[in-house]
């Protein structure tokens, strides 16, 4: 490990400054991360890499992506940003992972690649941020969790949700006892597209695709556009939102996706983002018709070892948190606003014995981490937790049976047939998972 690397991870385990990079840009802040963004479409570029590129602590060293097309438009943004051409690209990202004075990546490809890539960074000491859902299989996300820990870097899992003003005030209201204690709590997540679809058409792989890198260690797939995605041929821009989400080979489906902002939200004012339910029951259907094949609808109740359940269903992006006082209802991305029993509770004026959740957004949490020490919002056990509990959602319905589960073991402890669906995995070839670990 390089002495740069070592100094960053040094100040983020003790919260110790170091002025360890050369100054650029107008602001010339002291503490700087060098970052590599691995995985640029849709949500890469857009969401992550273009929220670090306006970041004056952090420098964007490094874009990765097997869409070459993906890779030079992301490139040009950063270069765009800096007024140079430094930026390097890679189409491997084990290469990429080798660039000397990195110190953090950005993980923002398909959910069956984050665990590999989020392992292999994490052995080389750098720091992680790492997309929702935070891995496709139970196994890999116990392997990251248990390394996170290891090594000792910071591990984020990238969610903005808890940051979000809405989730923030209903946070406070609620952990500080303002509808008492409680009693019951409902989820609601999107549609993720219309039920039938995806165009199974088998056509030749475009010659700016590395498809066989793409499917890596899921199982081997003729190529169709919609399994993958689609990249403007003259722009090299992100089309629409990519098919693979709807493909169990490489997602969940909105059951993780979506569950893994919201779920996490819940958990955190629940105080169980570090342990999760002890049962699951309810029901849901799955996609068919056409290529894609995730769960498009369920509706579920988790219980917990305090007593208080949780409903969770596809309709809108929403939390709904009751106490014995009273409650409230705060949607996001979605219709409703922030609703309560009285409106009048958002007016309160909070004690000086209250305590405050952090309101950093998703991205400054992450840096502050490595540069600062804090504690992130949400880490790689708690990450790992809100992913097991939806994956525990997708068992309960293969099953067809109410699973009861121990968050102690992680095992479901009355069905056989249960166990075997939670813990479902595969990987292919050189990305088994034991080579990563």
């Amino acid at each position: 490990m390089n002495n740069r690397r070592t100094l960053l991870k040094t100040s983020a385990v003790a919260g110790t400054a170091f002025s360890i990079l050369p100054a650029w840009g107008q602001a010339a802040p002291s503490k700087r991360v060098n970052m590599a963004m691995i995985g640029v479409g849709r949500q890469g570029t857009n969401a992550n890499m273009g929220t670090f590129l306006g970041m004056d602590n952090v420098r964007v060293v490094a874009v990765c992506d097997v869409d070459r097309l993906r890779m030079v438009h992301a490139k040009k943004k950063v270069d765009e940003r800096y007024g140079d051409t430094a930026c390097k690209i890679f189409g491997d990202f084990r290469e990429a992972l080798e660039l000397p004075g990195l110190d953090a990546v950005m993980v923002s490809t398909t959910d069956h690649w984050h665990a590999i890539i989020a392992l292999a960074a994490m052995k080389k000491g750098l720091h992680v941020c790492c997309e929702k859902a935070m891995t496709r299989y139970f196994d890999e996300g116990r392997a990251l969790a248990d390394m996170a820990k290891k090594s000792g870097v910071v591990f984020r899992l990238d969610s903005e949700c808890r940051s979000h003003a809405y989730m923030q005030k209903t946070a406070n209201l609620v952990k500080n006892g303002y509808i008492g204690n409680i009693t019951r709590m409902e989820v609601g997540v999107p549609v993720e597209f219309q039920k039938g679809g995806g165009d199974p058409a088998v056509v030749p792989v475009p010659e700016y695709l590395d498809y066989e890198m793409w499917q890596g260690p899921a199982r081997l797939r003729p190529y169709s556009v919609d399994r993958v995605h689609k990249t403007n041929p003259e722009t090299g821009a992100w089309m629409g939102r990519p098919g693979w989400l709807r493909l169990q080979d490489y997602c969940s489906g909105m059951i993780c996706n979506w569950g893994g902002h919201l779920i996490d939200v819940a958990n955190f004012i629940n105080g169980t983002s570090h342990t999760g339910p002890v049962s699951c029951e309810g029901a849901g259907s799955f996609d068919s018709g056409g290529l894609w094949d995730t769960i498009n609808a369920f509706e579920l109740q988790y219980k917990y070892a305090n007593g208080v359940v949780m409903d969770y269903k596809i309709k809108v992006p929403y939390l709904r948190i009751e106490g014995d006082e009273g409650w409230i209802q705060a949607h996001w991305h979605s219709e409703g606003g922030l609703q309560a029993h009285n409106k009048e509770i958002f007016r309160t004026k909070f004690r000086e014995t209250d305590t405050m959740v952090p309101s950093r957004s998703d991205k400054r949490d992450f840096i502050s981490a490595i540069t600062e020490g804090t504690p992130v919002m949400i880490d790689a056990e708690a990450g790992h937790r809100v992913n097991s509990q939806c994956l525990l959602g997708l068992a309960t319905v293969k099953a067809g049976t109410r699973l009861e589960w121990d968050p102690k073991t992680e095992k479901v402890t009355n069905s056989a047939k249960g166990e075997a669906a939670m813990k479902e995995t595969y990987h292919r070839g050189e990305w088994k998972l034991e080579n990563f670990i």
